[in-house]
């Protein structure tokens, strides 16, 4: 039986999505595929019992059904933490490790989803990334998402820590204008410290979309209209600050975007209606007049509106934008396509022994 770390060098770097796309390839290949997340940051109840949310989607994900307890041994409470801050943490490595065992049995691959930063996430209570793969005695791949740049400082310390138990990493993310220099540069790098590349994954925007009927429950706004196309996905969203002018030459470059603007500004709300704007967000508590509203309807463009001012909701959707959780089943479908296309299978197989 062979184990494999999933991790990263920063949260929401796209583990979840790795773990899947690779779960899956291997389920396809015929192997017995077995999944925990040691380390659960998610609280979720499932049944009676406290397990983690993402360890919870990936079981059903990957057509598993074991125990949350014992998927996910360590969940991180606030109570857990007001704990480990007052006191000394008992060594939870043994209970992990048992856990781990018992899922084991019978697989030939179990993939273990790591939680947050892999070399600092819970190293005040001892179930930090290298610790738990070094008890489980697993293999890593590490998944370092593009954020203006790579952290490849980080990949060397972990390469340190790890050894050979560090098979590769996988860049994700990766915009076009910045291939080429990963390409030349952050690769042989790499290489060179002996740390294998397994895939450059490109940027995709739907990747990081936001279903419409999500943005008003993110937002803590009102979904006012009803026929509106809920499932609507958001790549992106326009301010709408700028005069009528300006703004149509502008809206007519983005597609699937949402409009934020205030809820009087009436003029700006037909054009993004009438330019089938994905979703109209009305900030200050304003709603819109019957015009736009018929409008919203016979379009079928979600109208929400938020009480917070616009500077304040488009700070929301940016952080909803780079951090929303894979859950739509079309995104799914599209990003394990993207991660089978740009993970070299071949390599990380020859490198974990297959």
């Amino acid at each position: 039986m062979i184990g494999l770390y999933i991790g990263s060098t920063q949260g929401y770097s796209g583990k979840n999505l790795v773990t899947l796309a690779l779960g899956q390839q291997f389920q396809r290949e015929g192997l017995r595929v077995g999944y925990m997340k040691p380390v659960g940051a998610v609280p979720h109840k499932v049944e009676n019992q406290i397990g983690d949310e993402d360890a919870h989607f990936m079981q059903q994900a990957l057509g598993l059904s074991e125990t949350p307890s014992l998927v996910t041994p360590v969940v991180i409470t606030r109570d857990f933490r007001m704990r480990a801050f007052l006191e000394d943490c008992a060594n939870l490595l043994p209970g992990i490790v048992d856990s781990y065992k018992k899922l084991a049995e019978g697989k030939d691959m179990m993939l273990v989803g790591g939680s947050g930063s892999f070399l600092y996430s819970g190293k005040y209570c001892g179930v930090d990334g290298v610790s738990v793969a070094q008890a489980l005695g697993t293999k890593v791949v590490l998944v370092d998402r593009y954020f203006q740049d790579y952290n490849y400082d980080y990949l060397a310390a972990a390469k340190e820590s790890l050894g050979d138990d560090l098979v590769g990493v996988i860049l994700n993310d990766v915009p076009e204008h910045f291939r080429e220099e990963a390409e030349t540069l952050i690769v042989p790098f790499l290489k060179r410290r002996g740390v294998d590349v397994l895939g450059i994954v490109p940027h995709d925007p739907i990747m990081f979309a936001v279903r419409a009927g999500d943005l008003a429950h993110g937002l803590g706004g009102r979904l006012i209209t009803s026929g509106g196309r809920v499932d609507n996905l958001v790549v992106n969203f326009l301010i709408g600050t700028m005069q009528v002018e300006n703004f149509v030459t502008f809206f007519k470059r983005h597609k699937d975007v949402a409009i934020l603007c205030g809820g009087d500004r009436a003029d700006l709300q037909l054009v993004a209606l009438e330019g089938g704007c994905a979703a109209l967000i009305l900030t200050g508590n304003l709603y819109p007049n019957d015009i736009i509203l018929a409008k919203a309807e016979d379009k079928g463009v979600p109208v929400i509106v938020v009480r917070d001012d616009t500077f304040s909701v488009a700070k929301k959707m940016e952080l909803m934008l780079t951090r929303e959780k894979l859950r739509d089943k079309s995104r799914i479908e599209h990003g394990t396509k993207l991660m089978q296309q740009a993970v070299n299978m071949a390599a990380l197989k020859k490198n974990l022994g297959l």
